[in-house]
């Protein structure tokens, strides 16, 4: 007979293997049972001996291991991580912080609101780049540019003036593109001149306070900061109320924005009682002699009757301490919501008494032209409009800057 070679794990290890016990009924019983062969049928051949096995691999079988104790299962943990090492990996090398950027001081503030409102712009000037190619003009074309002007949410009032005084001067005659351009600025402007005015803060008043309403998301908490560093510029002592009690985030950015613009922050636990807060504003304000009290709200649909109604509680309280207060209602609104912002400017201005309006997120949208629509049925001030987050990007509305930004004309 062949002689049987000693077990791989025992001549791993170098133990000698030991001598077959006798039969024991009782170890019998846990003895593994012979494996069937995979085909019945086939040809019973012998099996040769297993070549020895690499010594860096390692065979596991089930059951307790044979051999020394150290024969163990994290002991071949340990063979394996030996024999097989993971690789190295080059270190992970943070990236060296960037400063943020700053603001181009090169850049004026035309370009920043023309590039702004480029996507406002560009789909003006695309529509009427597509029609008039110097063909002559005729009324199929002034029907198209009106049809142009009024998705782009100029309102049916300016579509129409830009059309008659093409038609006037310009009819079964060539015109280009950058001849309607330029009426379509003047247009704007007269539409827009006779409601950009200046926020004017009455010194005889102390504090002076301004009421910050509009819905969810239109951009107030930015705006307030941005006006807190336009009044500290300006010299004043400006106090913020975090009147948006509903959202703990609102308050915490207004603190944020106090703490860049030098403003005290008046504030309350999240799910205090906003007129509670703005009436402890108020004094706070009076007793430190602040020029200026801006106070936040929460958003609110304009739709929804009892957050309206907390709206003017809100404003009851406020006058208690200053009947004239507040001395400006600012009315934020999202440029994104197109057609929607004349119906906030509607209910805002009965419920709360609206008194100037600040127009945001006018680069963010194809839909700038709405304020020239606001302009022409509600006829209230346009206080500030806002192109981007940054701290700088707010100006005092200018109409002539505004119309030529927004058809595409050259500055001034």
């Amino acid at each position: 007979m062949t002689e049987k070679k000693s077990g791989f794990w025992r001549r791993l290890f170098g133990v000698e293997e030991a001598s077959p016990a006798p039969s024991d009924p009782t170890r019998e019983a846990h003895e593994p049972l012979p494996m069937a062969p995979a085909d019945a049928d086939a040809p019973t051949e012998p099996v040769p001996d297993a070549p020895p096995a690499p010594a860096d691999h390692v065979q596991i079988q089930d059951g307790p291991l044979a051999g020394p104790p150290e024969a163990s299962i994290d002991f071949i943990e340990d063979l394996e991580a030996e024999t097989h090492p993971a690789p190295t990996l080059p270190p992970v090398v943070a990236p060296a912080p960037q400063p943020a950027a700053e603001p181009d001081k090169k850049l004026g503030w035309f370009q920043r609101l023309a590039t702004g409102l480029k996507r406002s712009s560009d789909q003006l000037t695309g529509g009427i780049a597509a029609i008039f190619t110097k063909r002559k003009l005729d009324q199929g074309m002034l029907d198209e540019l009106e049809d142009i002007l009024i998705q782009a949410d100029l309102g049916l009032d300016t579509a129409s003036r830009v059309t008659d005084a093409l038609a006037e001067s310009r009819f079964d005659r060539e015109i280009s593109p950058d001849e309607v351009r330029a009426v379509l600025a003047a247009e704007v402007a007269r539409a827009l001149e006779p409601v950009a005015l200046p926020l004017v803060i009455d010194a005889g008043k102390k504090p002076f306070v301004i009421l910050m309403v509009g819905v969810n998301g239109s951009g107030k908490t930015t705006t307030i900061g941005k006006l807190s560093q336009l009044f500290a510029r300006e010299g004043r002592k400006v106090v913020l109320a975090a009147g948006d009690t509903f959202r703990a985030a609102a308050i915490e950015q207004l603190q944020v924005w106090g703490r860049r613009t030098g403003a005290e922050v008046i504030a309350r636990a999240p799910g205090s009682d906003a007129s509670g807060l703005a009436y402890d504003a108020m004094e706070k304000a009076r007793a430190d002699g602040a020029d200026v009290l801006v106070i936040d709200t929460a958003g609110r649909l304009q739709n929804r009757d009892e957050l309206m109604a907390e709206l003017e509680k809100i404003i009851r309280v406020i006058k208690k301490i200053d009947p004239e207060a507040p001395h400006a209602t600012l009315l934020t609104l999202d440029a994104t919501t197109g057609q929607n912002a004349l119906n906030q400017v509607e209910i805002f201005g009965r419920r709360a008494g609206v008194t100037g309006l600040v127009m945001t997120k006018l680069d963010g949208t194809a839909r700038g032209g709405i304020l020239v629509a606001i302009a022409q049925k509600h006829r209230l001030p346009v206080h500030f409009i806002g192109v981007g987050e940054g701290v700088d990007n707010i100006e005092p509305f200018s109409a002539e800057d505004f119309a030529r930004a927004i058809a595409g004309t050259a500055a001034r």
